[in-house]
């Protein structure tokens, strides 16, 4: 890869979140299907259509400025998408998994947020207005994303996660059945 220009960089920059949105695309089914908490389920699913937008949006803004969307993996996204699979495969109380799975969504929303802030600079930068305005679009949905995930989360599941540690639990652990360590 070559970067010398700020346009080879916002380039690689969109591909790269190309490569994260389809991943995330894959990832989000299984962590709403993981959620016990049916708040964070419909959360998760919800975004799964935003991603999908997401995703549309960035294969618009590669055919206007003529580059091949696919061919690049998101090292970052693979490495958060993985974090989040073994939140999924965890055994044990439901809202500490479902606290888990927010903790890992969130590192998830933070990262896009970053990456879409920068691409819409670039994109103004360059003169890109409508790539800046298709991410400016995608950077308020992770944004109002990631603050849903928190209220969900300060509204009942970290209250619920702590229960048990401090006693105020009804003495039983609500957790799933040992998973097999085949998958």
């Amino acid at each position: 890869m070559k970067l010398n220009s700020l346009r080879d960089v916002f380039v690689d920059l969109i591909r790269d979140l190309y490569s994260a949105e389809t991943q995330l695309v894959k990832a989000l089914p299984k962590m709403a299907k993981a959620s016990s908490a049916e708040e964070l389920r419909d959360a998760f699913e919800s975004h799964l259509e935003e991603t999908q937008g997401h995703v549309e949006r960035l294969e618009r803004i590669c055919e206007k400025l003529d580059i091949k969307a696919k061919g690049k993996t998101c090292q970052a996204m693979k490495g958060l998408v993985e974090e989040g699979s073994e939140m999924i495969e965890a055994d044990g109380d439901d809202a500490a998994r479902d606290a888990a799975l927010i903790a890992a969504a969130q590192k998830v929303e933070h990262y896009e947020i970053a990456g879409y802030g920068t691409a819409r600079t670039f994109a103004q930068l360059l003169g890109e207005d409508e790539a800046a305005r298709l991410l400016e679009e995608t950077l308020g949905e992770e944004g109002a994303a990631d603050q849903k995930l928190t209220e969900i989360a300060e509204s009942s599941i970290n209250e619920d996660a702590t229960a048990e540690e401090d006693g105020s639990g009804d003495g039983e652990m609500k957790s799933r059945p040992a998973r097999a360590a085949s998958r």
